[in-house]
Order: structure tokens, then sequence, then C-alpha cells
């Protein structure tokens, strides 16, 4: 069995350390502030500059995708180690990431036809897509072939959801993403839109009144699931999403700890420039997945 190589587009927002520890890289998106100057996130960029921009100059950024040529520059040196690929993209519903993956794909097929490189959409984003990756990389570390890992991550995928709030759908409709969340406009008396990302669909849950409420509306909301489906607590993997407003992550996952009973291990997912660009500052979620190795 050859081994492969772990990728993703940075839409994952998984934490730098998590990265180092299992040798996974990440495809950077872009993001433009004037559309003229385009930087690549976590390199050109950090995320406290641009939640920092954000905030104090009231700009809407735009995010531009991995292009075709970006995919094959981090894939070739790969395939030139005689190693093979998996590479874990940003839901296509959100972004044409994964079809640029996909290209980068055929055209180093035809250069390299012995090379195995499998693109998947993960259906997911931020950390929703960071903790399907997390599960592919316990595969190749516990010996899953590149066919495995594939096919269970296919398996799981669908199990993953994230459950969170933002401040304001400003952010989320200036990126054109409201879609079926629309129903939840309004900004007036202090409402907080509760979504659920599901299948590449933002889900409307319910308005809530106040940061202290929604956030607890967030744990409820992961109750509601696990109720309504049977799933057992045990056999899934959590970790929380958050932009800016990190001294609120304590109090969700010690109440999240306390509910399901699972210590939750993983540094808190940071939502980044391609994630934050449309929800803005304030979003913070619970995400969750099945493990790879639960039945």
């Amino acid at each position: 069995m050859r081994d492969y190589h772990i990728f993703s587009d940075s839409s994952c927002d998984t934490p730098e350390e998590l990265l180092s520890i299992h040798n996974i890289t990440l495809v950077p998106f872009y993001v433009t502030f004037d559309q003229e100057n385009y930087f690549k996130e976590n390199t050109e960029i950090t995320n406290q500059k641009f939640y920092d921009v954000l905030m104090n100059q009231r700009v809407f950024p735009k995010t531009s995708l991995p292009s075709v040529q970006d995919y094959i520059n981090f894939f070739e040196p790969v395939i030139l180690e005689n190693k093979d690929i998996l590479c874990l993209c940003l839901t296509q519903k959100f972004s044409g990431s994964y079809q640029s993956a996909v290209n980068a794909k055929l055209i180093l097929n035809e250069k390299y036809p012995d090379a195995k490189i499998t693109i998947i959409d993960s259906i997911q984003a931020t950390a929703g897509q960071g903790i399907v990756l997390m599960q592919a990389a316990y595969m190749r570390e516990a010996g899953y072939s590149l066919e495995e890992a594939e096919n269970r991550i296919n398996e799981i995928k669908p199990t993953a959801r994230i459950m969170f709030t933002v401040d304001t759908l400003e952010y989320l409709t200036k990126g054109g993403r409201v879609g079926k969340v629309a129903s939840l406009a309004g900004t007036m008396l202090n409402l907080k839109p509760m979504i659920q990302l599901k299948d590449a669909e933002l889900i409307p849950y319910s308005n809530v009144r106040g940061r202290k409420k929604a956030l607890q509306k967030i744990l409820d909301m992961t109750e509601e699931y696990f109720t309504e489906t049977g799933e057992k607590y045990e056999d899934y993997d959590f970790c929380l999403a958050n932009a800016t407003t990190l001294e609120d992550t304590g109090f969700v996952q010690s109440q999240l700890e306390e509910l399901t009973g699972c210590k939750i291990t993983y540094p808190v997912f940071q939502i980044g420039v391609t994630i934050g660009t449309n929800t803005g500052p304030g979003a913070l979620g619970v995400c969750f997945v099945k493990k790879y190795n639960a039945k």
C-alpha cells in the first residue's frame, strides 16, 4: 500500500498545531478588500488582521478560490515523492474549489498516470469540514488505504453538523449565502439567528434574543439532534468553531462536555478568512461528526 498525503483547502479552519501533528497541508483561498489586492489565507493575512479590518473599517471583503494551478503546485511535489493524494474540499454549493482540485487531478493524471488522486466534497465548511478532515488523518494513521479512507469519509460526512449563531445576517446577505435563512432576518431587538449547516445547506432554526440565550440554544440544537436521531454522543467527535469571541467558547465547551459526557480535546477552530467573510465577527458554533471507527 502506497503512502498518501492529505490536503484540504483552507476553508477547513484547522488549527496549525493539528496540521503539524498530522502532516496535513492546506491550499489557501484568497481574500480582497478592494478587488485589486488579493491575499492568501493564513500566509499573507492573519485571522486577526482580517477581523480587525472587518470591524474597524466596515468593509465587505470578497474571497477567491484556489486556482487549478495552485492545486497542481501543491500536488505535484507529493506525486514526485511517489505518494498518493487525498484532498478534502469546501462544499461545492459554496465554492468552486472542489472543481479546481478535480481539474488539477485530470491534468496531473495525464502526466503521471500511476498517481492516485482522490478529491472529496466535504459537504461542509469551517470546523465541520475540519473535523471530517481529522477523521481522514486518524484513518491514515490507523493504516487505512486511500480507497478505504475515501469510502469511510463518504459514509460519515453526511453525519457532520454545525449548530451555530451569528451576530447579524449582514455578512451572509452581502456574500449571497442567505438563501433559506432569509426568514431569520431581523436585526432589531437584539435577535440572534440560529442556523444549522447540514448536507451543504444553511438551514434556519430560530431567532433568539440576546447572545447568552443564543449560546444556550446552540447546545439545545445539539441535544435535539441526538434525541431525534437516537445516535450516541460517544460515537461522535466534537469541536468548537469561533470567530472573535473566544471568551464565549469556555462556557459552551463546559456545557457541551456536561451534556455529551465527552471530553473535547481539540483546540478551538477559529473561523478564518474564507468563511468569516460570510459569517462576520461573533460567529460561534458546535461542530460534530461520527467517528471514523464508530459503527
